[in-house]
């Protein structure tokens, strides 16, 4: 089973994905990690990233999915995902794959971001990727402003996932 975490940078996806991956005793991945240098460039020179930007980094998110499935392990993966184009190419196994959107109003987004240190996303990029976002209609939907503990419980249950023993 994979779980993919995802929505715009600054949503907690990085906190909920890792908390949510150690309550089930599964692997983590960031998908940031996975960024050519210079994607990371780009974005932390304040230059939105392009389909064609992203194309490479998709498919070794792809690659990461289909090797965590294909060996039988729980992955929980932070990824942006924004656009549906994105999530189509991510989605591997429909039947063993989940999909969480985390949202939240601008301003909390924004506050998240600039308080942020030692990532290369800037907040300047924050209107860009709102405007890319294509809310995904097959997503469990949830309030990012939530504590992240309380949206790891929640996830546990609407997802009935059960924990690791």
């Amino acid at each position: 089973m994979v779980v993919i975490v995802m929505g715009v940078s600054g949503s907690g996806k990085t906190t909920v994905g890792q908390r949510l991956a150690a309550a089930l005793g599964w692997r983590f991945r960031d998908a940031d990690d996975f960024h050519p240098p210079g994607n990371i460039a780009k974005m932390a020179a304040g230059l939105p990233l392009t389909d064609e930007d992203r194309a490479p980094w998709l498919a070794v998110l792809r690659e990461l999915l289909q090797n965590a499935l294909a060996a039988g392990e729980g992955l929980v993966l932070a990824c942006s995902a924004l656009k549906r184009s994105y999530r189509a190419q991510l989605t591997v196994d429909a039947a063993r794959q989940r999909w969480v959107y985390l949202h939240a109003p601008r301003e909390l987004i924004a506050e998240r971001l600039k308080a942020r240190r030692g990532h290369f996303m800037p907040q300047a990029l924050l209107d860009s990727q709102l405007m890319a976002l294509e809310v995904p209609e097959d997503a469990l939907k949830l309030e990012a402003s939530a504590d992240p503990d309380t949206l790891v419980a929640t996830l546990l249950r609407e997802l009935r996932l059960g924990t690791a023993s």
